[in-house]
C-alpha cells in the first residue's frame, strides 16, 4: 500500500524546500512511526508541525 503524501494545495509555484540535519538515532526513531502511520517522513513532519501550531492556537495556512 503507498504511504500517504501531503495533498495540500501547494499555491503559486513550487513549495520552498527545507532541509534538516538529524542524529541518525532520531532519524531511525521517527521514521518507524512515520512508516507504522503509513506516511512519508515529510508528510509526518509537517503534520506534526500543523498540529503544533493549532495547539498554540495558529491555524495552519499551508
Amino acid at each position: 500500500m503507498a504511504k500517504t503524501k501531503d495533498k495540500t494545495p501547494k499555491g503559486d509555484g513550487r513549495s520552498a524546500a527545507f532541509q534538516i540535519r538529524i542524529h541518525p538515532t532520531l532519524h531511525a526513531q521517527i521514521k518507524l512511526i512515520a512508516d507504522s502511520d503509513n506516511m512519508t517522513l515529510s508528510c509526518w513532519l509537517k503534520e506534526l508541525a500543523r498540529r503544533e501550531l493549532r495547539h498554540r492556537g495558529i491555524k495552519p495556512e499551508g
